[in-house]
């Protein structure tokens, strides 16, 4: 599927699923399809404050996939998402993919892994696995992924946590409109 010249693809498998995430800091994304990554597993490292837990990531596996979104985004919106995932900061790198849709069409995609040493605790926090629960339910992964998500050991943090209250607000300001 071509794409103009002033954008591109990313595929997020994370807190990015979900659109309301991704629209804060990436307004212009707009969804193209469900995906998979064939060859990888979704695992977590890397506690981020932000979350006050572990972050995920993609690790290479010859027998898994990780299912995720495609997301169609302005260039503009290339340096946000590289702030937004720590590029300069050298926690995520970005990397290219090919993903394959359940049609089977295939895109070329930018994504992110984590470049830190595994850490001790890798649980994410329940904030955050909520988000990427309720990412892939609201964009239809399919059935058997969101109950592995679900599965997930998490941290049992549940707190506030500063993305969340944005996406509390965001969701007031649509409800009013």
């Amino acid at each position: 599927m071509s794409i103009s010249k002033n954008t591109f693809l990313y595929f997020a498998y994370g807190s990015n699923l979900l659109k309301e995430r991704i629209h804060i800091n990436n307004p212009s994304a707009k969804m193209k399809a469900v995906a998979r990554l064939s060859g990888y597993q979704l695992d977590f490292n890397y506690f981020s404050s932000r979350w006050n837990g572990a972050v995920t990531t993609i690790t290479k596996t010859p027998t898994d996939e990780v299912w995720g979104i495609v997301w169609e985004m302005d260039m503009e919106h290339r340096q946000t998402l590289n702030r937004q995932e720590g590029v300069h900061t050298s926690i995520y790198r970005p990397i290219t993919v090919k993903v394959e849709t359940r049609e089977g069409e295939t895109y070329v995609c930018r994504c992110y892994e984590l470049i830190r040493p595994l850490e001790e605790d890798r649980r994410p926090s329940r904030v955050y696995k909520e988000v990427i629960i309720k990412g892939a339910i609201q964009n239809s992964l399919p059935d058997h992924y969101i109950h592995r998500l679900e599965k997930i050991v998490d941290n049992a943090y549940d707190g506030v946590v500063e993305i969340r209250e944005q996406l509390i607000n965001q969701h007031k300001v649509r409800s009013a409109a």
